[in-house]
This record gives structure tokens, C-alpha cells and sequence, in this order.
């Protein structure tokens, strides 16, 4: 069903309001049959989102209600979050940064909401990756990450005034001799990077870019 402005062609364009055959319906601009311009699209399933459109696309500023509670405010492409937005998850967490094909990608900061504690940083692809800080409440860390984990040369700056420089090494895992009728290999378990303290400094202005911490 539609009601609204058509042209001479008799195309949905101008203002109007449409149901969609699964129930979903939007309200707002139509350019030549299809939703271009300012629009509210709301979702059968309590999914909503009040934005720009592009030919019939999520495109430009725009805010998506999702139905388990959490919120994307920002920009979009081609249906995709990209650009800069802020995200609210169902669990009180955000992320404000940079997005790109719907993940977090770029440099972006994320906040738990249970502990306080924020993640300052570099993302690929979703993931923590790249130099960043982890900011406590009376403490934080800066470092290299890598597939969410800290790596390498970092430090932990506390708010007494010290710094513990060191590193986090991955450990090396050990495959234990198996008998030869088994060659069904495991999956091993990820295993956590391991933190190797060096020295404790006054604060420097050492930052993760640095290869090694200033001696």
C-alpha cells in the first residue's frame, strides 16, 4: 500500500507513506520509485531506523534502533555502517570511532560499562589491533595489540607517578607426542600472551610507536 506524491510517470516521488508486503513500513522522501532522502523505516520484528536514504539504501546520517536493544548513531554507505558512528550495545558498552562495512575499523574508543575501564586505540575488522591504551581506574596500559590481545613492548603507567616498562610475549606451546593411530588433531587452546616487566621509571614519554622503551 501507498499513499503520497507520485511524478507524471506515476513513480512514488516526493513525500509518502508505504506498507511493504512483510509489514515493514516507511515514511518520508521517494525519488523516482525509490527511498532517497530523509525516511523512517520501521521493521516488523521492533527494528528501526530514521535517516538518509539513496536509492532504496541506508546512505548518509542516520540512526538504527536494533529490536535487542542497542543503538547506531553515525554514518552510513550503502546499507553498510561506515564512517564515524556511535554504537550502544545491549549489555551498556559503547564504541565511538570509526566503522567500516559494518565493523568497528580505524580508530575508535571503547568503553566497558561493568568495570569503567576503556580501550583508546587502533581496530581491524572488529578486533583490537594496533597501538592503543587500555585506561583503568588508577592505572593504564599502552601498548601494541594484536587479534584483541596486548603484544610486544608496553607499559603500565600508574597514577602514583610509576611506570613498569616490559612486554607481553605469546608463550610457546608445547605439542605433546601422541601415539601415531590418533591423528585427529585438537584445535589448541588460545593461549594468553604473558607479561615480562623489565623496569620501573619515573613517567616517560615513551608511546607504542617506539620499538623500545626508552632505556
Amino acid at each position: 500500500e501507498y499513499e503520497g506524491d507520485r511524478n507524471s510517470e506515476g513513480e512514488r516521488h516526493g513525500f509518502g507513506k508505504a506498507r511493504l508486503p512483510n509489514g515493514d513500513t516507511y515514511e518520508g522522501q521517494y525519488e523516482h520509485g525509490l527511498r532517497s532522502g530523509r525516511g523512517t523505516y520501521r521493521f516488523k520484528n521492533g527494528a528501526l531506523y530514521t535517516g538518509d536514504y539513496l536509492q532504496n539504501k541506508k546512505h548518509g546520517k542516520g540512526v538504527f534502533f536494533y529490536p535487542d536493544g542497542s543503538k547506531y548513531a553515525g554514518d552510513w554507505v550503502h546499507d553498510q555502517r561506515q564512517g564515524y558512528g556511535e554504537y550502544l550495545y545491549p549489555n551498556g558498552d559503547t564504541y565511538t570511532g570509526e566503522w567500516a562495512n559494518d565493523k568497528r575499523h580505524g580508530q575508535g574508543t571503547y568503553v566497558y560499562k561493568d568495570t569503567g575501564s576503556k580501550y583508546v586505540g587502533a581496530w581491524i575488522n572488529g578486533i583490537q589491533e594496533g597501538p592503543a591504551e587500555l585506561i583503568h581506574l588508577n592505572h593504564r596500559f599502552k601498548g601494541n595489540f594484536l587479534n584483541g590481545k596486548p603484544l610486544g613492548h608496553g607499559k603500565f603507567i600508574f597514577d602514583i607517578g610509576c611506570e613498569q616498562h616490559g612486554e607481553y610475549i605469546q608463550p610457546v606451546q608445547v605439542k605433546e607426542i601422541e601415539k601415531e593411530e590418533e591423528e585427529e588433531d585438537e584445535p589448541p587452546l588460545p593461549v594468553e600472551p604473558k607479561w615480562k616487566a623489565s623496569e620501573i621509571t619515573k613517567l616517560t614519554p615513551w608511546s607504542p610507536h617506539d620499538k623500545e622503551p626508552a632505556s
